[in-house]
């Protein structure tokens, strides 16, 4: 049986549409959003999203990815974005992967991932079965979460969801 998801114990909010060029719901991950270390050969390039429909009083976005497949007993965090300005409504290929972070827009902050990387990390599941990357637009109440990046993804997904207004999500899958 698969873990669950994490936002199906945290409370209800609208949804938010989360839509990508690059990935697709209930698909497999394309080699592009592969890590390329850990015996991975992919691209480890963040994959292009965009969103709309955020509620009145959004002040800005979190982008997170969560691996909860991960044999960990917490999951894999692959990627944990935020301070995103409200203006914004989209990220382009590779916006999260340094070292120049093209297309990351101005304020955004990395925390680091759970590969000890102030940026997007890509898939890289031992071999078994294929794991779930729930990747995650969160339309927030505040412009800032009042963290730094160096503040554990833990604590920065806690004052995510104190303040997420909407949430949408793509969750695709990968395996070898």
């Amino acid at each position: 049986m698969p873990a669950p998801l994490p936002y199906e114990y945290l409370p209800s909010v609208p949804a938010l549409v989360v839509e990508s060029d690059d990935i697709t719901d209930g698909e497999r991950l394309g080699d592009l959003h592969v890590f390329n270390d850990w015996g991975m050969t992919g691209q480890n390039l963040s994959p292009a999203l965009r969103w709309s429909g955020a509620p009145e009083g959004t002040r800005g976005y979190a982008v997170t990815c969560f691996d909860p497949d991960a044999p960990t007993g917490s999951g894999f965090w692959h990627w944990v974005l935020f301070d995103v300005p409200a203006s914004v409504t989209g990220l382009p290929t590779g916006a999260g992967t340094g070292p120049e972070f093209k297309g990351l827009p101005e304020g955004a902050q990395h925390a680091r991932n759970d590969y000890n990387r102030k940026e997007y990390g890509g898939a890289a599941p031992p071999p078994g079965t294929p794991h779930r990357y729930v990747f995650a637009v969160h339309a927030l109440g505040v412009d800032k979460l009042g963290v730094d990046s160096d503040t554990s993804p833990a604590v920065v997904g806690f004052n995510i969801t104190a303040n997420t207004l909407a949430r949408g999500l793509i969750v695709p899958h990968f395996g070898v």
